[in-house]
């Protein structure tokens, strides 16, 4: 099977050849972790039966995030550690972090799967891509930048923070392409309109993630670049690899592309563990199928999501974008709701702008949840009481749950130029 950059690439490829191919690296695999000798892969499968296919991958065990943790820092490793060119982790605050080591091979298939996902999004070897994702141990700036670079395309390692320089930066050095999380897309859009230099930036598309968004958020950012900007997401996590593991296709917005030729995807009911069919809701469990220094067996990523067709003439399957974290899901006086849900309401009002926060109050006799957003335009002011209301009944009539909303001045609302942005805030 080919190493192509582009999803043009892959369209010859067949369903029927993809799944050998996705056997015969799941078996590979297994055959290699039985005898590696790290008491980590011993212990994890010594009870394991026999894989002889995909078919067979049921029989393998489940990997959670407590085992990274338990492990740490090395003790995941299927390679000598003096076979490891790079480590990444987790932010670790809730706990130790999670480490991520690469081999040169997985280096280089961690730029491939980015450069992928560059091109769905609009890419192609003549972009300059400013990438404002943090670099460091965080997986996203190194990432997406190695993912420009296998591309041929130019980089400009930007990282976080500084937004006004940014903004400066974009529109001197002619970017097209903006690679960040959804948050700070919009912050910059924000503050390019602020210093008057919307105008001189040329950016026509974005690639997104590190956050769940919406759909509404999606409206949000591309109409604060004022037009003619594509808004991507893209998804990944620094247990499987970091970014790239699914990409949304600029021509098929709204599902995103696995690389199921390196992840191989399944959809679980997070309470039982039961295996759920293509098409069903649950929670997303991954398996690296040619990850070498620090491979993971159906991972509970803890994401919910659903498995969908593929499209384009390519034959790797698609997910929904994010519904929410399993963690995540709210329980509000017996009704189960997921702050995407409240998310999506909210930002689809055209008076509103697309900063807001979810306060969860927990301290009462009953959980009450209050949504503070911000209004678009100074010019609104005068209907903060109509936008209230509005939205309340709105999110009662989606959720047949009661919010309490808090219209505040445009700019009002805290901003974050650093780091996932935190939009739910739980008060118990």
């Amino acid at each position: 099977m080919g190493t192509g950059l582009h999803p043009s690439d892959f369209v010859s490829l067949t369903e029927e050849k993809l799944r050998r191919a996705q056997s015969d690296r799941l078996v590979t695999l297994v055959d290699r972790l039985r005898v590696v000798g790290n008491p980590y892969w011993r212990g994890k499968l010594g009870d394991a039966g026999a894989v002889g296919s995909l078919d067979d991958l049921d029989q393998l065990p489940m990997t959670t995030k407590a085992e990274f943790r338990e492990s740490y820092p090395f003790g995941m490793l299927a390679v000598p550690l003096e076979d490891v060119v790079r480590v990444h982790a987790s932010s670790g605050t809730s706990g130790k972090p999670t480490i991520g080591a690469y081999t040169a091979s997985d280096v280089g298939m961690f730029a491939e799967v980015n450069a992928r996902s560059l091109a769905l999004a609009g890419a192609d070897s003549s972009s300059v891509v400013h990438v404002a994702y943090g670099y460091g141990l965080f997986t996203g700036g190194l990432g997406l930048h190695f993912g420009v670079e296998a591309l041929g395309a130019t980089a400009i390692p930007a990282s976080g923070g500084n937004s006004g320089f940014q903004v400066r930066m974009l529109g001197d050095l002619g970017a097209t392409g903006l690679a960040c999380t959804p948050s700070y897309s919009l912050l910059l859009a924000e503050r390019a309109a602020e210093e008057g230099l919307l105008d001189a930036i040329s950016l026509r598309w974005g690639i997104h993630g590190a956050e769940p968004w919406s759909e509404g958020m999606r409206h949000k950012i591309e109409e604060a670049w004022g037009g003619g900007f594509d808004a991507c997401d893209i998804y990944g996590l620094s247990e499987i690899i970091g970014p790239g593991v699914a990409s949304e296709w600029v021509a098929h917005r709204g599902r995103l592309v696995i690389a199921e030729d390196h992840f191989y995807p399944e959809i679980i009911d997070p309470a039982t563990g039961k295996g759920l069919a293509d098409g069903e809701v649950g929670e997303l469990v991954l398996t690296t199928l040619t990850k070498e220094a620090q491979p993971v067996i159906r991972y509970r990523t803890g994401d919910i999501t659903r498995l969908l067709p593929p499209v384009g003439g390519l034959p790797f399957r698609c997910m929904d974008r994010l519904w929410g974290r399993v963690d995540d899901m709210l329980i509000v006086r017996g009704i189960n709701v997921y702050p995407r849900e409240i998310e999506t309401v909210l930002l689809s009002d055209p008076d509103l702008g697309g900063q807001f926060l979810i306060y969860v109050d927990k301290r009462g006799v009953l959980t009450e949840i209050e949504a503070k957003v911000e209004l678009r335009s100074p010019d609104l002011l005068s209907r903060r009481d109509v936008v209230a209301e509005r939205l309340q009944r709105r999110l009662l009539e989606t959720l047949r749950l009661r919010v309490k909303v808090a219209v505040a001045d445009p700019g009002e609302l805290p901003r974050q130029e650093i780091g996932k942005a935190k939009r739910v805030h739980i008060l118990e």
